[in-house]
């Protein structure tokens, strides 16, 4: 069972930048998918990235703010977030898989791993 800890919320302004991370508990992460989930109060958890293998991808409310990368060695996947929007607004998830290529990396249902989840909150 692999263990997913997410880090590096809070609350920031309109603007400003964060780095999230999420450490795996895998011995060989260099095969793993990950992603980055979010949820905000009301909505439905929604795809914010992906890193696989061959490819990243983005959703098109962060695409070129949102930066996601991965240490193999540290088995740690990071979320840099820049410009800020108070719509960024929700606690983000950390999700991951051994599949090194996903067919649907956007979909939530194909990550096997999940982390607890931690709160942005940008303010106005």
């Amino acid at each position: 069972q692999v263990q997913l800890a997410e880090s590096g919320g809070g609350l920031v302004q309109a603007g400003g930048s964060l780095r999230l991370s999420c450490v795996a508990s895998a011995r060989s992460f260099t095969w793993f998918s990950a992603g980055w989930f979010r949820q905000a109060p009301g909505k439905e958890r929604e795809f914010v990235a992906a890193i696989t293998w061959s490819s990243t991808h983005y959703a098109d409310s962060v695409k070129g703010r949102f930066t996601i990368s991965k240490d193999n060695a540290k088995s740690t996947v990071y979320l840099q977030m820049n410009s800020l929007k108070s719509e960024d607004t929700a606690v983000y998830y950390c999700a991951a898989d051994e599949t090194p290529i996903l067919a649907s990396p956007r979909d939530d249902h194909v990550y096997k791993y999940w982390g607890q989840g931690t709160q942005v909150t940008v303010s106005s």
